[in-house]
């Protein structure tokens, strides 16, 4: 590795993408592996965990790292695809060494460790070599002093004790909530569970809809009762229902008495259904609007970036109340559609009126064949009276057929792929 700089922080390592020696990108850089040594010694650094396509996380050892320079790592080429699972005696170098509480041996200055250098030394082997660590607030409102010190002059890396997760968080900032997820899955329980105090209710939320079940009750189950209904209220309903299914019903309902009454009547209303139907799986939050909301209405609502793709994908007009069970339906306006019209176009004036629903009690193969029949990324669901219950959508499907815990299985790729 004779390319690569001398040393390296953390920091900046974290988010790189991984390429090939013909400049194919393998994947991204999303934690190094280090493994804990005595007397003083420096961390030795194992390797790196490496998220390839598909959402998985592997290890790729650094005897195979040719090169970090330049905002990018190169690989040999050869990258084993075996998901990564940490070994008990190793140690995740941003998951769990960024914000711990540390002390300078000669002075006895504390502070928190903001970031790490690694570096290779002369039998080629790379350790963490330096801390950086910012000493708390001496006045309000001002960021203590911050200092980089040598591995060796630093006490307080006992893994076991508790540490916050704002630094680990800054790290992880731009991830979006499923590589997040991902990157929460593979910590211990214990970091878990920190990482999800520091989160804020709408983010948390986010990421539980990305985690496996047993990751989300876990989690949910180490908030208090009160924040714990306060995040889901932030998960859209059907992902909150299907949380809440998965609880003891002492406590599903506990949670439901403390959500606002809205948020758990909608939540309530789908835990109604059996669960592998299309009112199990609908959501209840599709864009609904009156037949006199005008095509620039349609186009500002669907133009919201939280909305998935498939209910921006289409605008349900009904007649009142808009909030399911709505009055009846009356149509829908495909995006497609709303595109070729002048915006000042009133919807009840070009909407398809004869519109391709789907009763909350069909199945999912009913629902999966009804959507590829009319190619439909969404549908609506209606009672027996014509009213709108909510929309199914085909990445609500696919969340169930795919297999349980699909989130932790290989995505196509097995053995070793040649990048």
């Amino acid at each position: 590795m004779t390319s690569s700089p001398n040393r390296v922080f953390v920091g900046r390592l974290a988010g790189l993408q991984v390429f090939d020696p013909a400049g194919d990108q393998v994947g991204r850089v999303r934690d190094l592996v280090a493994l804990m040594r005595p007397e003083g010694q420096p961390p030795r650094v194992l390797g790196l965990v490496v998220e390839v396509f598909g959402r998985r996380t592997v290890f790729l050892p650094m005897t195979r790292v040719t090169s970090i320079d330049s905002g990018q790592v190169i690989t040999t080429g050869v990258v084993n695809m075996r998901r990564f699972e940490q070994r008990p005696n190793e140690t995740l170098v941003v998951g769990e060494m960024l914000d711990r509480i540390v002390k300078v041996r000669e002075t006895g200055t504390e502070g928190t460790v903001y970031d790490l250098a690694i570096e290779q030394e002369r039998n080629r082997d790379w350790v963490v070599s330096r801390v950086a660590i910012q000493e708390g607030a001496k006045r309000f409102g001002r960021k203590g002093q911050t200092h980089i010190v040598e591995w060796w002059e630093i006490d307080g890396f006992d893994i076991q004790q508790s540490q916050g997760a704002t630094h680990l968080l800054a790290a992880l900032d731009e991830m979006k909530p499923a590589d997040l997820a991902t990157v929460i899955h593979d910590l211990p329980s214990k970091r878990r569970s920190e990482i999800a105090a520091a989160l804020d209710d709408e983010r948390l939320a986010d990421v539980l809809e990305e985690l496996p079940e047993e990751d989300q009750v876990e989690i949910l189950g180490q908030l208090d009762d009160q924040r714990a209904a306060d995040v889901l209220e932030e998960m859209s309903p059907d992902d909150a229902a299907d949380l809440i299914g998965d609880l003891p019903p002492e406590t599903a309902e506990t949670l439901l008495q403390l959500m606002q009454p809205e948020e758990a009547e909608d939540v309530r209303r789908l835990l109604s259904y059996e669960e592998r139907t299309a009112g199990g799986m609908m959501t209840t939050e599709p864009v609904i609007l009156p037949p006199d909301a005008t095509v620039a209405d349609a186009l500002a609502h669907v133009r919201n970036e939280e909305l998935v793709p498939s209910l921006a994908a289409m605008v349900y007009v009904t007649r009142p109340p808009l909030e399911p069970p709505t009055g009846r339906l009356i149509g829908v306006a495909h995006i497609q559609r709303l595109l070729r019209e002048p915006p000042s176009t009133l919807l009840g004036a070009m909407l398809e009126g004869d519109v391709d629903s789907i009763k909350a009690s069909a199945t999912l193969e009913e629902v999966a064949r009804h959507l590829a029949t009319y190619n439909l990324v969404a549908a609506p669901v209606l009672d027996d009276n014509g009213r709108l219950l909510g929309a199914v959508t085909v990445d609500d499907l696919l969340d169930h057929l795919l297999p349980e815990n699909w989130r932790d299985r290989p995505r196509g790729i097995s053995g070793r792929l040649r990048a």
